[in-house]
């Protein structure tokens, strides 16, 4: 198990295979390293490097939970990679990671070589923040992973009509864990859900279409599901005209977000990373 501590003290899990050019791998809100399970295999010519971000996965909770926000998470990845003494990657962004990559574009520019953005934009809507909220930090009403599964297949089943049960239930266990003493747990700090809510309270929003005009100069790929309800495909299509040699890719039956080994998903991988090298 590969660990690294961060400049403010935090030791955080990482897990690096694989040999070639370097793709960091930055997962969603609650997520962890094992939302790129499915890509993984697909970039066999690659070093996959994949973080559990401070706070979730096998990753240290911080006794600060205000510092589960954005700009420490990158912070966190520069750190991982100056850990590993890459001083550039190309950046996979799954949702928060996409948010991440694009403040990093502006904080710290030229550690990047190209960017892939998993169904996340500068805009992000409305309805997909109130799903979130609904369940982030919280603990789910399931009594085991199986029973967590079949909600999964039934909840997701007009966004991902095609997932089978089995996939569900791989899901189920990426996200959470059954209690010695019944019940399901989430893994990661449940104080993240205080940090959102406490952040959210703070000032004015920033602006993220600025944060994405940092991306300009550099290849980048954007993913959608075609049944986001997170991604506006009007966001998608504003990315597109404002970086004009966007690949853009959108996965038919999925949601928030694609799994990544769709054909669609990894078409536009693929060119990115040859565009890359």
């Amino acid at each position: 198990m590969a660990r690294f501590t961060t400049s403010d003290g935090l030791s955080l899990h990482y897990e690096d295979e694989g040999d070639g050019p370097a793709v960091l791998c930055l997962a969603g809100l609650t997520r962890n390293v094992t939302d790129f399970t499915y890509l993984v295999p697909h970039l066999p010519d690659h070093r996959v490097i994949r973080m559990d971000y401070r706070g979730r996965g096998q990753s240290e909770y911080a006794e600060d939970f205000m510092s589960y926000n954005i700009l420490r998470e990158g912070q966190d990845a520069v750190e991982l990679m100056d850990h590993l003494g890459l001083e550039r990657v190309t950046l996979m962004g799954t949702s928060r990671g996409g948010l991440i990559a694009m403040a990093l574009s502006v904080t710290h520019p030229g550690r990047m070589n190209g960017v892939i953005l998993n169904d996340i934009g500068p805009e992000v809507t409305d309805l997909g923040i109130a799903r979130i909220m609904a369940y982030v930090g919280l603990e789910p009403p399931y009594e085991t992973l199986d029973q967590a599964a079949e909600a999964l297949k039934a909840g997701f089943a007009e966004s991902f009509p095609d997932v089978p049960l089995s996939r569900w239930r791989e899901q189920a266990e990426f996200m959470w864990y059954d209690k010695p003493g019944g019940g399901v747990g989430i893994r990661y700090d449940t104080k993240l859900r205080d940090a959102l809510i406490g952040q959210a309270g703070v000032g004015e929003a920033p602006d993220l279409w600025q944060l994405f005009d940092g991306l300009k100069d550099l290849p980048l790929a954007c993913i959608r599901g075609q049944n986001s309800d997170l991604f506006a495909q009007e966001t998608f299509e504003a990315m597109a005209a404002r970086h004009p040699g966007m690949i853009g890719a959108v996965v038919p039956d999925r949601g928030h977000v694609p799994f990544l080994d769709e054909p669609e998903a990894l078409a536009a991988i693929r060119q990115l990373l040859e565009q890359v090298q």
